[in-house]
C-alpha cells in the first residue's frame, strides 16, 4: 500500500477535468507550442552523419527569408490582407518527410518563428488541431481566418482518415488560393524507413492537386530523444508514484485505466486544456492499450504533454509495452511509435521528481 502522503494538499486529476474549449482559444493556440517556443534554425543541431540535416535548415531558411513583404493589391498599394498576392517563383510549400525525432517539428517551429510576419499573421498546428478548427468554426470561416495569413505550418500531417485528408487538401487549396504559403511534415513509416520518398509520395497523392505546391524535403536521421542518451528509466513503483504526486506543486494523479476511460468522454481538441497547469503527470496501474481507438486517444495526450514539457512519471508496464504487435505493425504504427517516443522522454525527464 502508497505510504501516507507528504504534503497536506491532494494532487490534482485529470478525471476529474472536463473542459470547454471556445473556437476562438483554438485559433489563438496556433503557435508553436511551450517546447517549441524558444526553437531557432541555429539551435537544431544537425547530425553529423546526415546531410540532408544540414540541408533541410539551409532551404527553410531561404524559403523563411522569400515569405517577406506585404501583399500587394491589385491597384498598386500594400496591404497584408489582400486575396490576391503576387505569385512566388517555385513552389509555395515544402513538406519535411522522415521518420519520428530527426528534429521536424524543431525545423517547422523555427521556420514560423523566420518567417518575417507578425504572429497573427501565421499559424501552427497539429493536423488534428486543424480539422478540430474547421469542426469548430465550420469550413468557410476557418477559410476567412486563414486565408489572410502569410504561413501555415502543419505538424504530423496523416494519411490515415481519407475524409479527413480531403477535407483539410480542400482547405488547403483554397489557402493557397488566397496565398498563403504552406508547411508540413509527416513521419515515414517505420517499416518503409530507406526506401526513398516514400511518405512524400503518399502525401502528394493524397493531398492530388496541391503537389505542385510542395518541395519535399527528406530528412534521415536517428530518433534524437534517445542520441547517445541513457535508457529510459524503468516504471516505478505505485508508492513512489503516489508519494510524488502528493509531494509536487501542480502534479496530477491518476488511476491509468480510468483516465483511458476518461479520455472518451473528453474531445482531443480538449487534450491541452485538460493539463492546463499541470507541473507534472502521476499514473498508477500502467496497462497495455486494450483497443485501437483508446490507443489513438492515448496518442493525442502524450502529444500535448510532450507539447507542454510535462513530465510523466508512472507504475506498471513499461511505455514500449503500451501497444502490442498487432497495433506496432498496423496502419497508425507510426503514431504509436511516436508515442512510445515522447512518453519515453517524459518519463526520463520525471526521475529527478521521485519523492524519497
Amino acid at each position: 500500500m502508497p505510504t501516507s502522503p507528504i504534503a497536506e494538499a491532494a494532487p490534482l486529476s485529470l478525471c476529474a477535468r472536463e473542459p470547454h474549449v471556445p473556437a476562438d482559444r483554438l485559433v489563438a493556440e496556433m503557435v508553436p507550442p511551450p517546447r517549441f517556443d524558444a526553437v531557432r534554425f541555429d539551435t537544431y543541431v544537425p547530425d553529423p552523419n546526415q546531410p540532408s540535416q544540414v540541408e533541410a535548415v539551409k532551404v527553410l531558411g531561404g524559403f523563411a527569408s522569400g515569405l517577406g513583404g506585404a501583399h500587394a493589391t491589385g491597384s498598386g498599394r500594400r496591404r497584408w490582407f489582400s486575396r490576391r498576392p503576387p505569385a512566388p517563383a517555385g513552389p509555395r510549400g515544402v513538406y519535411l518527410d522522415g521518420g519520428y525525432g530527426v528534429g521536424k517539428t524543431h525545423l517547422l517551429a523555427s521556420l514560423w518563428h523566420a518567417t518575417p510576419a507578425e504572429p497573427s499573421l501565421k499559424a501552427f498546428g497539429t493536423f488534428v488541431e486543424l480539422t478540430n478548427l474547421v469542426g469548430a468554426l465550420g469550413f468557410q470561416q476557418t477559410v476567412a481566418t486563414l486565408g489572410g495569413h502569410r504561413l501555415l505550418c502543419i505538424d504530423e500531417f496523416e494519411l490515415d482518415d481519407p475524409g479527413d485528408t480531403v477535407l483539410v487538401s480542400t482547405l488547403l487549396s483554397r489557402l493557397v488560393e488566397a496565398g498563403v504559403a504552406l508547411a508540413a511534415t509527416s513521419n515515414t513509416l517505420p517499416g518503409k524507413l530507406g526506401e526513398g520518398r516514400f511518405a512524400a509520395a503518399d502525401f502528394l497523392r493524397e493531398i492530388q492537386g496541391l503537389s505542385a505546391h510542395f518541395r519535399p524535403l527528406r530528412i534521415d536521421g536517428e530518433d534524437y530523444r534517445h542520441r547517445g542518451l541513457p535508457e529510459a528509466p524503468p516504471p516505478a513503483t505505485e508508492d513512489e508514484v503516489t508519494r510524488t504526486a502528493y509531494a509536487t506543486e501542480g502534479a496530477s494523479l491518476d488511476d491509468f485505466p480510468l483516465l483511458l476511460e476518461h479520455l472518451a468522454r473528453v474531445h482531443p481538441s480538449r487534450y491541452g486544456a485538460l493539463t492546463d497547469g499541470v507541473r507534472a503527470v502521476c499514473l498508477t496501474g500502467v496497462q497495455p492499450v486494450p483497443d485501437q481507438s483508446t490507443a489513438l486517444r492515448l496518442v493525442v495526450l502524450a502529444d500535448r504533454l510532450y507539447d507542454r514539457e510535462v513530465p510523466v512519471l508512472a507504475s506498471g508496464v513499461p511505455f514500449d509495452a503500451l501497444f502490442g504487435d498487432e497495433m506496432l505493425r498496423g496502419g497508425y504504427r507510426k503514431k504509436y511509435f511516436r508515442a512510445i517516443s515522447r512518453l519515453t522522454a517524459l518519463a526520463r525527464d520525471a526521475k529527478g521528481l521521485v519523492a524519497q
